[in-house]
Protein backbone atom coordinates (compact mmCIF):
# COMPACT_ATOMS: atom_id res chain seq x y z
CA UNK A 1 0.00 0.00 0.00
CA UNK A 2 1.31 3.31 -1.25
CA UNK A 3 3.31 5.68 1.97
CA UNK A 4 0.51 8.14 1.53
CA UNK A 5 -2.52 5.77 0.68
CA UNK A 6 -6.02 6.93 3.32
CA UNK A 7 -5.91 3.89 4.30
CA UNK A 8 -1.82 3.87 5.50
CA UNK A 9 -2.26 7.36 6.81
CA UNK A 10 -5.76 6.66 9.32
CA UNK A 11 -4.13 3.49 10.48
CA UNK A 12 -0.67 5.00 11.36
CA UNK A 13 -2.86 8.18 13.54
CA UNK A 14 -4.62 5.55 15.02
CA UNK A 15 -1.81 3.60 15.82
CA UNK A 16 -0.23 6.62 17.16
CA UNK A 17 -2.83 7.40 19.51
CA UNK A 18 -2.79 4.02 21.09
CA UNK A 19 0.85 4.97 21.84
CA UNK A 20 -0.51 7.97 23.23
CA UNK A 21 -3.31 6.13 25.22
CA UNK A 22 -0.77 4.08 26.62
CA UNK A 23 1.57 6.60 27.75
CA UNK A 24 1.40 10.12 28.76
CA UNK A 25 -1.49 10.93 30.40
CA UNK A 26 -0.58 14.49 30.51
CA UNK A 27 -0.54 14.43 26.87
CA UNK A 28 -2.93 13.45 26.18
CA UNK A 29 -5.22 15.31 28.43
CA UNK A 30 -3.89 18.58 26.50
CA UNK A 31 -4.19 17.04 23.17
CA UNK A 32 -7.83 17.12 24.19
CA UNK A 33 -7.87 21.27 24.72
CA UNK A 34 -6.02 21.63 21.08
CA UNK A 35 -7.93 22.23 17.76
CA UNK A 36 -8.17 18.29 15.93
CA UNK A 37 -6.23 20.25 12.73
CA UNK A 38 -3.15 20.51 15.49
CA UNK A 39 -3.68 17.60 17.97
CA UNK A 40 -3.28 15.05 14.86
CA UNK A 41 -0.08 16.08 14.01
CA UNK A 42 0.91 16.36 17.63
CA UNK A 43 -0.11 12.68 17.99
CA UNK A 44 2.14 12.01 15.62
CA UNK A 45 5.23 13.86 16.93
CA UNK A 46 4.52 12.52 20.28
CA UNK A 47 4.21 8.99 18.99
CA UNK A 48 8.35 9.37 17.43
CA UNK A 49 8.98 10.85 20.80
CA UNK A 50 7.82 7.98 22.68
CA UNK A 51 9.52 5.69 20.54
CA UNK A 52 12.78 7.66 21.34
CA UNK A 53 12.67 7.43 24.17
CA UNK A 54 12.10 4.21 24.72
CA UNK A 55 14.96 2.78 22.92
CA UNK A 56 17.45 4.89 24.75
CA UNK A 57 15.91 3.43 28.09
CA UNK A 58 15.74 -0.25 27.47
CA UNK A 59 19.48 0.88 27.01
CA UNK A 60 19.72 1.39 23.50
CA UNK A 61 22.69 3.27 23.85
CA UNK A 62 25.22 4.13 20.94
CA UNK A 63 23.09 1.39 18.58
CA UNK A 64 20.17 2.95 19.79
CA UNK A 65 21.13 6.28 18.51
CA UNK A 66 22.46 5.10 15.41
CA UNK A 67 19.24 3.45 14.86
CA UNK A 68 16.95 6.24 15.59
CA UNK A 69 19.32 8.68 13.61
CA UNK A 70 19.15 6.52 10.65
CA UNK A 71 15.29 6.49 10.77
CA UNK A 72 15.57 10.16 11.05
CA UNK A 73 17.33 9.93 7.73
CA UNK A 74 14.59 8.57 6.27
CA UNK A 75 11.89 10.66 7.77
CA UNK A 76 13.49 13.14 6.01
CA UNK A 77 14.20 11.44 2.89
CA UNK A 78 10.74 10.40 2.85
CA UNK A 79 11.92 7.00 2.97
CA UNK A 80 10.29 6.35 6.31
CA UNK A 81 10.87 2.92 7.94
CA UNK A 82 7.97 0.68 8.15
CA UNK A 83 6.49 1.58 11.15
CA UNK A 84 3.60 3.57 12.01
CA UNK A 85 5.56 6.62 14.06
CA UNK A 86 7.77 7.26 11.31
CA UNK A 87 5.07 7.05 8.60
CA UNK A 88 3.28 9.55 10.38
CA UNK A 89 6.09 11.75 11.86
CA UNK A 90 7.11 12.08 7.72
CA UNK A 91 4.02 13.40 6.77
CA UNK A 92 4.00 15.43 9.28
CA UNK A 93 7.82 16.92 8.62
CA UNK A 94 6.73 17.92 4.96
CA UNK A 95 3.26 19.24 5.72
CA UNK A 96 4.66 21.72 8.53
CA UNK A 97 8.47 22.13 7.18
CA UNK A 98 9.96 21.04 10.10
CA UNK A 99 13.55 21.99 10.05
CA UNK A 100 16.01 18.84 10.89
CA UNK A 101 17.81 20.82 13.53
CA UNK A 102 14.88 20.13 15.81
CA UNK A 103 14.06 17.02 16.03
CA UNK A 104 17.98 16.01 15.75
CA UNK A 105 18.15 18.33 19.08
CA UNK A 106 15.60 15.74 20.80
CA UNK A 107 18.25 13.16 19.74
CA UNK A 108 21.16 15.17 20.98
CA UNK A 109 19.70 15.38 24.47
CA UNK A 110 18.52 11.68 24.71
CA UNK A 111 22.35 10.92 23.49
CA UNK A 112 23.41 13.05 26.69
CA UNK A 113 20.89 10.84 29.14
CA UNK A 114 22.60 7.97 27.75
CA UNK A 115 25.76 9.30 28.28
CA UNK A 116 25.30 10.25 31.82
CA UNK A 117 26.26 13.59 31.24
CA UNK A 118 25.45 16.26 33.63
CA UNK A 119 25.33 19.55 34.37
CA UNK A 120 28.54 21.41 35.51
CA UNK A 121 26.49 25.14 35.25
CA UNK A 122 23.44 26.48 34.40
CA UNK A 123 24.21 27.18 30.78
CA UNK A 124 24.74 23.21 30.77
CA UNK A 125 21.63 22.80 32.38
CA UNK A 126 19.97 24.67 29.69
CA UNK A 127 21.39 23.76 26.66
CA UNK A 128 20.05 20.58 27.89
CA UNK A 129 16.30 21.18 28.68
CA UNK A 130 16.36 23.08 24.91
CA UNK A 131 17.09 19.86 23.51
CA UNK A 132 14.74 17.30 25.28
CA UNK A 133 11.86 19.94 26.06
CA UNK A 134 12.33 23.08 24.36
CA UNK A 135 12.67 21.53 20.64
CA UNK A 136 9.33 19.75 20.95
CA UNK A 137 7.85 23.38 21.80
CA UNK A 138 9.21 24.61 18.64
CA UNK A 139 7.44 21.83 16.79
CA UNK A 140 4.39 22.17 18.25
CA UNK A 141 4.29 26.03 17.73
CA UNK A 142 5.00 24.90 14.04
CA UNK A 143 1.98 22.58 14.21
CA UNK A 144 -0.15 25.02 14.85
CA UNK A 145 0.72 26.87 11.99
CA UNK A 146 3.21 30.02 13.54
CA UNK A 147 6.60 30.33 12.66
CA UNK A 148 7.10 33.88 14.17
CA UNK A 149 10.87 34.00 15.32
CA UNK A 150 9.02 35.85 18.71
CA UNK A 151 6.35 33.04 19.04
CA UNK A 152 9.27 30.38 18.93
CA UNK A 153 11.07 32.12 21.07
CA UNK A 154 8.64 32.04 23.93
CA UNK A 155 7.72 28.49 23.38
CA UNK A 156 11.49 27.28 23.80
CA UNK A 157 11.38 29.45 27.44
CA UNK A 158 8.30 27.23 28.35
CA UNK A 159 9.95 24.05 27.35
CA UNK A 160 12.70 25.14 28.89
CA UNK A 161 10.23 25.87 32.21
CA UNK A 162 8.77 22.69 32.29
CA UNK A 163 12.15 20.69 32.26
CA UNK A 164 13.30 22.71 34.86
CA UNK A 165 9.93 21.45 36.54
CA UNK A 166 10.24 18.03 36.25
CA UNK A 167 13.80 18.40 37.29
CA UNK A 168 13.06 19.97 40.33
CA UNK A 169 10.42 17.55 41.05
CA UNK A 170 12.08 14.49 40.19
CA UNK A 171 15.15 14.93 42.39
CA UNK A 172 15.62 12.22 44.34
CA UNK A 173 13.92 9.82 41.26
CA UNK A 174 16.92 10.62 39.07
CA UNK A 175 19.36 10.11 41.80
CA UNK A 176 18.53 6.79 42.71
CA UNK A 177 18.77 6.19 38.88
CA UNK A 178 22.64 7.30 38.75
CA UNK A 179 21.08 10.70 37.47
CA UNK A 180 21.62 14.09 38.35
CA UNK A 181 20.90 17.75 36.52
CA UNK A 182 21.01 20.18 39.24
CA UNK A 183 24.20 22.73 38.46
CA UNK A 184 27.03 21.08 40.65
CA UNK A 185 28.17 24.97 40.96
CA UNK A 186 24.82 25.46 42.56
CA UNK A 187 25.24 22.54 44.51
CA UNK A 188 28.63 23.35 45.84
CA UNK A 189 27.89 27.08 46.74
CA UNK A 190 25.59 25.14 49.34
CA UNK A 191 28.12 23.08 50.48
CA UNK A 192 26.87 19.72 48.04
CA UNK A 193 29.15 17.52 46.43
CA UNK A 194 27.53 16.64 43.48
CA UNK A 195 29.26 12.94 44.07
CA UNK A 196 28.49 12.23 47.27
CA UNK A 197 24.78 12.93 46.92
CA UNK A 198 24.77 10.39 44.02
CA UNK A 199 25.68 7.93 46.48
CA UNK A 200 23.24 8.65 48.57
CA UNK A 201 20.53 10.82 47.75
CA UNK A 202 19.34 12.80 50.73
CA UNK A 203 16.73 15.85 51.35
CA UNK A 204 18.57 19.00 53.15
CA UNK A 205 17.76 22.67 53.95
CA UNK A 206 20.87 23.07 51.82
CA UNK A 207 19.48 21.15 48.50
CA UNK A 208 16.01 22.68 49.19
CA UNK A 209 17.41 26.06 48.53
CA UNK A 210 18.96 24.70 45.02
CA UNK A 211 15.59 23.30 44.08
CA UNK A 212 13.95 26.56 45.24
CA UNK A 213 16.76 28.67 42.73
CA UNK A 214 15.55 26.23 39.93
CA UNK A 215 12.08 27.34 40.53
CA UNK A 216 12.58 30.76 40.42
CA UNK A 217 14.39 30.39 37.25
CA UNK A 218 11.09 28.83 36.11
CA UNK A 219 8.38 31.17 36.94
CA UNK A 220 10.39 33.67 35.19
CA UNK A 221 10.59 31.76 31.91
CA UNK A 222 6.75 31.13 32.85
CA UNK A 223 5.43 34.12 32.71
CA UNK A 224 7.38 35.46 29.65
CA UNK A 225 6.04 32.46 27.90
CA UNK A 226 2.48 34.04 28.46
CA UNK A 227 3.44 36.58 25.83
CA UNK A 228 4.06 33.25 23.08
CA UNK A 229 0.54 32.10 23.95
CA UNK A 230 -0.79 35.34 22.64
CA UNK A 231 0.78 34.71 19.55
CA UNK A 232 -0.69 31.56 18.83
CA UNK A 233 -4.25 31.24 16.92
CA UNK A 234 -7.36 31.43 19.29
CA UNK A 235 -8.12 27.79 19.37
CA UNK A 236 -4.67 27.31 20.59
CA UNK A 237 -4.38 29.20 23.49
CA UNK A 238 -6.29 27.38 25.95
CA UNK A 239 -4.46 24.12 25.74
CA UNK A 240 -1.06 25.45 25.92
CA UNK A 241 -1.99 27.56 28.58
CA UNK A 242 -3.61 24.83 30.82
CA UNK A 243 -0.03 23.41 30.15
CA UNK A 244 1.53 26.13 31.46
CA UNK A 245 -0.44 26.79 34.13
CA UNK A 246 -0.83 23.12 35.65
CA UNK A 247 3.26 22.57 35.39
CA UNK A 248 3.77 25.71 36.90
CA UNK A 249 1.77 24.83 39.94
CA UNK A 250 3.94 21.36 40.41
CA UNK A 251 6.60 24.00 41.55
CA UNK A 252 3.85 25.24 44.03
CA UNK A 253 3.09 21.38 45.01
CA UNK A 254 6.83 21.34 45.55
CA UNK A 255 7.07 24.36 47.44
CA UNK A 256 3.95 23.25 49.80
CA UNK A 257 5.79 20.07 50.73
CA UNK A 258 8.83 21.69 51.99
CA UNK A 259 11.03 21.62 48.13
CA UNK A 260 11.45 18.06 49.52
CA UNK A 261 12.04 16.10 46.26
CA UNK A 262 13.65 13.14 47.34
CA UNK A 263 11.48 11.56 49.98
CA UNK A 264 8.31 11.95 47.88
CA UNK A 265 7.16 13.47 44.42
CA UNK A 266 4.99 16.38 44.00
CA UNK A 267 1.46 15.21 42.31
CA UNK A 268 -1.26 18.22 41.70
CA UNK A 269 -4.36 17.20 42.81
CA UNK A 270 -7.13 16.57 40.09
CA UNK A 271 -9.85 19.00 40.72
CA UNK A 272 -6.74 22.09 41.44
CA UNK A 273 -5.89 20.95 37.55
CA UNK A 274 -9.44 21.31 36.44
CA UNK A 275 -9.38 24.65 37.92
CA UNK A 276 -6.11 26.06 36.62
CA UNK A 277 -7.62 24.63 33.28
CA UNK A 278 -10.59 26.67 33.09
CA UNK A 279 -8.17 29.80 34.01
CA UNK A 280 -6.34 29.17 31.06
CA UNK A 281 -8.82 30.90 29.02
CA UNK A 282 -8.13 34.06 30.66
CA UNK A 283 -4.38 34.79 30.72
CA UNK A 284 -3.30 38.16 31.18
CA UNK A 285 -2.39 40.75 28.62
CA UNK A 286 1.16 39.99 27.09
CA UNK A 287 3.96 42.46 28.27
CA UNK A 288 5.66 44.32 25.01
CA UNK A 289 9.07 43.75 26.94
CA UNK A 290 8.22 40.00 26.98
CA UNK A 291 7.57 39.23 23.19
CA UNK A 292 10.08 41.19 22.38
CA UNK A 293 12.91 39.44 24.52
CA UNK A 294 15.45 37.26 22.62
CA UNK A 295 15.82 34.05 22.51
CA UNK A 296 17.89 32.36 25.26
CA UNK A 297 21.19 31.72 24.47
CA UNK A 298 20.33 28.01 25.17
CA UNK A 299 17.68 28.00 22.38
CA UNK A 300 18.93 30.24 19.93
CA UNK A 301 20.00 27.65 17.24
CA UNK A 302 16.40 26.39 17.27
CA UNK A 303 14.94 29.62 16.74
CA UNK A 304 17.38 30.66 14.33
CA UNK A 305 16.69 26.77 12.16
CA UNK A 306 13.18 27.63 11.49
CA UNK A 307 14.20 31.19 10.45
CA UNK A 308 16.17 29.34 7.51
CA UNK A 309 13.46 27.37 6.36
CA UNK A 310 10.41 29.57 5.43
CA UNK A 311 7.82 27.86 4.96
CA UNK A 312 6.48 28.13 1.13
CA UNK A 313 2.65 29.62 0.92
CA UNK A 314 0.25 28.57 -1.27
CA UNK A 315 -0.36 25.93 -2.40
CA UNK A 316 2.07 22.84 -4.03
CA UNK A 317 2.53 22.37 -7.78
CA UNK A 318 1.14 18.58 -8.31
CA UNK A 319 -2.67 18.32 -9.11
CA UNK A 320 -2.68 15.40 -6.03
CA UNK A 321 -0.94 18.09 -3.87
CA UNK A 322 -3.01 20.59 -4.85
CA UNK A 323 -6.40 18.70 -4.36
CA UNK A 324 -5.35 18.03 -0.88
CA UNK A 325 -4.17 21.37 -0.09
CA UNK A 326 -7.33 22.63 -0.75
CA UNK A 327 -9.04 19.79 0.94
CA UNK A 328 -6.91 20.76 3.77
CA UNK A 329 -7.72 24.09 3.74
CA UNK A 330 -11.89 23.49 3.79
CA UNK A 331 -11.23 21.67 6.86
CA UNK A 332 -9.13 24.48 8.29
CA UNK A 333 -11.97 26.96 7.69
CA UNK A 334 -14.15 24.73 8.97
CA UNK A 335 -12.75 23.75 12.20
CA UNK A 336 -11.81 28.03 12.70
CA UNK A 337 -15.40 28.78 12.20
CA UNK A 338 -17.08 25.88 14.63
CA UNK A 339 -14.06 24.66 16.85
CA UNK A 340 -15.16 25.07 20.33
CA UNK A 341 -12.43 24.52 23.27
CA UNK A 342 -13.17 20.91 24.78
CA UNK A 343 -12.32 20.39 28.45
CA UNK A 344 -13.41 16.69 28.55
Amino acid sequence: MPFDAPETVQADLAACRGLLAGGSKSFAAAARLLPRRVAEPATALYAFCRIADDLIDEGGGAAGMAELTARLDGIYAGTPAAHPADRAFARVVARFGIPRALPEALLEGLAWDTEGRQCPDEPALEAYAARVAAAVGAIMTLLMGVRAPAALARACDLGVAMQYTNIARDVGEDARNGRLYLPHDWLRAEGIEPRAFLDAPAFSPALGRVVARLLRQADVLYRRSEAGIALLPRDCRAGIGAARLIYAEIGRQLERQGLDSVARRAVVPRHRKLRLMAGSLRLPAPRAADVAAPPLPGTDFLVRAVEAMPLEAGPPNGFKERLLWAVELFDRLENHTGTTVRLA
